[in-house]
């Protein structure tokens, strides 16, 4: 009787199945049928509006930090596919306030083109798959599926289908058979699942096909383009070629191996490391302090494998994080994984405690794996690690735009200073910025605010050449001779 029952579910459930596929296969050709998708194989189109600097808030409660979008042109051919993004952004918050890279000077183009081949990571071929004539040619050739609901108390046919990275793709259409909605999930070393959507709205004719003219992106909850469409060509003459002497963007499977990291002595037990983004271990009596995890989980994993190669048997209790964006954190959750006492200023807190708890299960690191939660302890103005004989002075960096909790580590045995986004290190013969930098005079307000006796600067972005940094040349930098 048991199996008969459950036989009879499982007919239940694949007929269930064949219905919502076939009831998917006519909700996507009515849409298709609506947007003129099968008469448009290219599209080209121009814009206005802005960029966002994804993870680089001033602070745990502000979006990601805004640029202007000068000009945005781009080209798709739906059937290669392919796609061309040329673009000129421009300094947006004024003062500048989080990072991104951040005061930006004059005009940057940029320019991304992605060909899409056997090899193309998921998340660019997203590039595509996410416009609504994009989604709906991947849905018609993967098994979709659909499903009604009400948001916002309006209804959606919401057509469904898996990814190559086995995350669902949610396309919303609503009753006049446009897309409004597409969203999905990505792996990121910092947020996890990373949920990333596009919203398209006023949707006008554009040579017998639909197109939106108002396309917002997200991921991580906040935009990262809002873009103004003042110009749509359908079926214009599209040619999207490789950049020259790289090849078609998108190849060449997947993420460079982590570099080795290499040490350096700078005193009785403390080490730089390199080799990435710099970080420095201490040799503390019964333990090892680690300041700065890199920007990933390889990078945080060989940060932590150096620290106990130059200081074997003891454990790791503190690795301490200068401030919460996602260059300077996507190594934590190596650190979860060790189990050590993550020290941020209290600022970032409950971020770091929530973001690093985040279900990380489409490349699941060690973390995930071994299912250990972040340990975080905040601080105020000032914390001193000590064990009587090895000094480190932890300082919250005032009035400083790059992000309201930032900290630098001093060591006053040493006269070394650790320091993150204040000062950069260009090229030896680069010419410095006219005005300086607000970010870096306000580290230089800082070091004389809190009278510190700086000989050398350990820039968590080190230097290409690997040149030692002096007080000197940072003083330099800005036009002064000194900070006293």
């Amino acid at each position: 009787m048991l199996k008969k029952c459950l036989s009879t579910l499982a007919l239940a459930l694949i007929v269930t199945w064949v219905a919502s596929a076939q009831d998917a296969r006519t909700v996507v050709a009515n849409a298709s049928k609506a947007m003129g998708v099968d008469t448009l194989k290219t599209v080209q189109f121009s814009a206005t509006g802005f960029d966002f600097a994804l993870g680089q808030a001033p602070n745990p409660s502000a979006p990601w930090p805004k640029f202007i979008e000068k000009s945005y042109t781009r080209a798709i051919n739906f059937e290669t596919p392919a796609s061309k993004v040329d673009r000129v952004r421009m300094q947006g918050e004024n003062p500048p306030h989080g990072g991104g890279q951040q005061p930006l000077v004059g005009e940057q183009p940029v320019s991304q083109t992605i060909i899409v081949g056997s090899d193309t990571p998921w998340v660019q071929q997203l590039e595509i798959v996410l416009m609504p004539h994009g989604f709906l040619r991947a849905a018609a050739a993967k098994n979709a599926t659909v499903e009604t609901k009400t948001v916002g108390g309006k209804k959606y046919s919401v057509v469904s289908f898996l990814g190559d990275n086995k995350a669902k793709v949610n396309g919303y259409i609503n009753a006049q058979n446009l897309v409004e909605r597409v969203e999905t999930w990505i792996d990121n070393p910092f947020f996890g699942d990373m949920p990333f959507e596009a919203i398209y709205t006023d949707y006008k004719d554009a040579g017998g096909a639909k197109f939106p003219m108002h396309i917002v992106q997200k991921q991580g909850g906040y935009p990262i383009f809002d873009l103004t469409v003042t110009d749509v060509k359908a079926n214009a003459a599209v040619n999207i070629q490789p950049p020259q002497g790289r090849g078609a963007a998108g190849g060449g499977g997947g993420a460079p191996a982590a570099a080795q990291a290499t040490s350096e002595k700078l005193g009785d037990g403390v080490y730089l490391i390199l080799g990435g983004y710099a970080a420095i271990a201490v040799d503390f009596k019964d333990h090892i302090t680690i300041i700065e995890s890199g920007q990933s989980e390889a990078r945080g994993q060989a940060v932590i494998a150096e620290a106990k190669r130059l200081i074997p048997n003891k454990p790791i209790t503190y690795v301490v994080n200068t401030h919460s964006h996602v260059d300077h954190s996507s190594g934590l959750r190596a650190a979860v994984s060790e189990g050590p006492t993550i020290l941020t200023h209290q600022l970032n807190k409950a971020y770091l405690e929530k973001t690093l708890s985040l279900p990380h299960t489409l490349n699941p690191d060690k973390a995930q794996q071994n299912g250990k939660k972040p340990v975080i302890e905040g601080m105020g103005e000032k914390k001193v690690l000590t064990d009587g004989t090895h000094v480190v002075e932890l300082y919250h960096l005032q009035n400083f735009g790059h992000h309201d909790g930032m900290l630098i580590a001093y060591f006053p045995k040493e006269k070394v200073l650790l320091e993150a986004d204040g000062y950069n290190p260009q090229a030896p013969n680069a010419t410095p910025p006219s005005p300086p930098s607000p970010f870096t005079l306000s580290l230089l307000d800082n070091i004389r605010r809190l009278k510190l006796d700086v000989d050398r600067i350990v820039p968590v972005h080190y230097p290409a050449d690997n040149r030692v940094v002096t007080m000197a040349e940072l003083t330099k930098w800005v036009g002064r001779t000194t900070t006293n």
